[in-house]
């Protein structure tokens, strides 16, 4: 009988670990979907951003250059879900379009367009909303990657399968400054 009792509780035992390891990792997708969702709208308005640019800044074509590249950058790495990758791109992508508003002062009638102001207020309101989910996404990753280090959940981990997430983190270039007297010069 007591036999009985302590295989009945290590099967329930082990059904609450599994059950909760799974529900950390589906909560891990559910966090990177809703970063994916931002990156795609994002995605969606660069090209308006960089359009209504041209537009006044005939001289600065590698600025506007970069900030392409980097989209293109984030867009294959977020179809190919490479979270380091994007990373690495969406870095990029900030110091570019930093550079780009940068730029933008050095052009009133750009400033003044409201199209570009509408467009650099949405981007950057998408660019605090990606922060604060890649906030959320990373605690979840950590959340699972601890969970499935610990004993004993480890041993179900391990059993059945359960890999460590990534987390996102972006390039070094997206916490330096942007040099302002080298894009006037």
């Amino acid at each position: 009988m007591i036999i009985i009792g302590v295989v009945a509780f290590v099967i329930v035992y082990a059904i609450v670990i599994y059950n909760n390891l799974v529900g950390l990792k589906h909560a891990v997708s559910q966090a990177w979907s809703n970063i994916d969702v931002l990156l795609k709208q994002r995605h969606d308005e660069l090209p308006k951003l960089v359009e209504t640019c041209k537009q006044y800044m005939k001289h600065e074509r590698e600025t506007l250059d970069q900030v392409m590249r980097a989209r293109a950058a984030v867009a294959t790495a977020r179809e190919a879900h490479d979270v380091d990758s994007v990373g690495q791109a969406e870095g990029m992508l900030r110091l570019g379009l930093g550079n780009l508003f940068a730029v933008a002062e050095a052009y009133p009638d750009l400033k003044a367009n409201e199209s570009f102001q509408h467009l650099q207020a949405r981007i950057t309101s998408l660019e605090n909303t990606i922060a604060d989910r890649r906030e959320f996404y990373n605690a979840s990753v950590n959340a699972n990657n601890v969970r499935i280090e610990q004993f004993p959940d480890i041993v179900i981990a391990r059993l059945l399968s359960f890999k460590p997430a990534s987390l996102l983190e972006f390039a070094v270039e997206q916490t330096a400054d942007v040099n302002l007297k080298g894009l006037f010069q």
